[in-house]
């Protein structure tokens, strides 16, 4: 039987203040409240801030969890002076440079970007890494400034702006469609090109040639479509057309914030069967989920924390004999028949996932949750999400008969760790911390990792249930 392993995962931010506006939540207090559209440009951050914030040098790898226990908070005030853009396998990208890779990713002629701004960009990006000659050629020259404004007076395009200045426009793809609408497109292109970034680098990272990928997993948040079929996707066929991988077909797997997990498994297992040896998995940002909890923010004097999308890349392959192999007989899934009580949801996920393989709570070395920074959510009253997460499950240890009820507040601090993952719901998701798993296997740190990541399918009013997938990695024996 072919054993499937983790063989990289790739994780990236592109911070996007001036895209904050076109959040869900902005965009809608803004056209009740022109006035409140100042008030949140007041508090964003520059991208100096955005690299040295400590949570997010953990989420592209230069930092462990942990670490962030060293820091009396808030961290939005602690400044890391060593502070990275680029990690071994992701980075922190800045506004403008992903305006060119927006670009880049359009395929209709849909981005406008004006000539001089473009001209900048292009200089930039001829500098990454990841950038190649065609690249550049595709971009193309930019535009004049007044056709940008006439496409704006005319209602057919909506803005984008850079340091609060007027560089561009992404134009409606159908004047008939509300599927089609510059917001929406705005919204998918942003998915795609932080999508194809976080592809792109996990492949050069990883040293897999872009050939090799049979096929590519999507598990983001967005809804590619038109009038006739909402949300029919193929987001990663169309990031991996642009990351090279001729050789791929693929599809997109939703499942609100669990889909990553789902995706995990699914590609585990086609490789397991072997049907393909290369999977991709692949999640773009949600431009939808900036600013979603500025209320917050603005309420307590800080600077808007959601003004970044993650994406992130996992290479799921055939057995190397080195990188941490994924347990397929230890897969935990909610049954429709599950419940939605915490107890019952972590029977679901760990307990009974774990007693397949004869191995208890406390045998897991580290537990990866719904990793939300709770310095975004605490402000909002949504509280310390994981902390909550691992308090269940520690409370299920207890249940159990494996620990004492009194080790219950130390349990996070051993099997867990702070939450460092922005807002972004399915990024968020127990997935950011497989590339750190990864690395700590391989370097003898711990034997093992499960990720247990929930979903809302509620919120689509179609039915009443939650969702959850949960999956064990371990230290490859090969």
């Amino acid at each position: 039987m072919i054993t499937p392993v983790v063989k990289g995962a790739s994780f990236v931010l592109v911070h996007t203040p001036d895209l904050v506006p076109h959040g869900s939540k902005p965009a809608r207090e803004i056209k009740k409240d022109p006035s409140l559209l100042a008030t949140l440009l007041k508090h964003l951050r520059s991208y100096e801030e955005a690299i040295a914030y400590p949570p997010n040098q953990v989420f592209i790898g230069n930092m462990r969890p942990d670490q962030l226990r060293e820091f009396e908070g808030p961290w939005y005030k602690t400044h890391l002076p060593d502070a990275k853009r680029f990690s071994p396998s992701g980075e922190i990208m800045p506004q403008d440079e992903f305006y060119g890779w927006l670009k880049l990713s359009d395929e209709y002629g849909l981005v406008m970007l004006e000539e001089s701004f473009l001209s900048g960009v292009k200089q930039k990006l001829e500098q990454h890494p990841l950038i190649t000659e065609h690249d550049i050629s595709k971009i193309g020259n930019g535009v004049m400034l007044e056709a940008i404004e006439e496409k704006l007076v005319a209602r057919t395009a909506i803005p984008l702006h850079h340091n609060n200045q007027l560089i561009g426009c992404v134009l409606t793809g159908h004047e008939e469609d509300d599927n089609l609408t510059a917001e929406i497109i705005l919204e998918n292109l942003c998915n795609k090109a932080s999508g194809v970034v976080a592809m792109r680098h996990v492949l050069h990272s990883f040293d897999v040639t872009p050939e090799r990928i049979d096929y590519v997993i999507g598990c983001d948040e967005e809804a590619v479509g038109d009038r006739y079929q909402r949300g029919g996707g193929n987001m990663a066929k169309s990031i991996a057309e642009l990351a090279g991988c001729v050789n791929a077909s693929g599809s997109d797997i939703k499942s609100f914030c669990c889909a990553p997990a789902h995706a995990v498994v699914v590609a585990s297992s086609l490789v397991q069967s072997g049907l393909y040896e290369e999977v991709l998995v692949i999640g773009g940002g949600c431009l939808a989920k900036l600013g979603m909890k500025y209320a917050g923010h603005l309420k307590n004097q800080m600077p808007i924390l959601e003004d970044e999308m993650g994406a992130i890349a996992i290479l799921i392959g055939k057995d190397d004999g080195v990188s941490p192999v994924v347990r397929l007989d230890a897969v935990g899934k909610h049954n429709i028949s599950s419940g939605s009580s915490a107890q019952n949801i972590y029977q679901s996920l760990v307990v009974d996932p774990l007693k397949r393989i004869d191995k208890r709570i406390l045998d897991v070395n580290k537990f990866a949750v719904e990793m939300h920074n709770p310095e975004v959510t605490e402000p909002n009253g949504n509280g310390n999400v994981p902390r909550t997460n691992y308090r269940t499950i520690a409370s299920m240890a207890v249940l159990n008969g494996e620990m004492d009820k009194s080790k219950i507040g130390e349990y996070e601090v051993t099997y867990g760790m702070p939450g460092f993952s922005p807002t972004q719901g399915h990024i968020a998701a127990a997935i950011p911390f497989l590339g750190h798993a990864r690395e700590m296997i391989m370097n003898g740190e711990i034997e093992n990792a499960m990720f247990v990541a929930k979903g809302s399918l509620f919120l689509g009013k179609m039915t009443k249930l939650s969702d959850g997938m949960s999956f064990l990695i371990e230290k490859n024996r090969g």
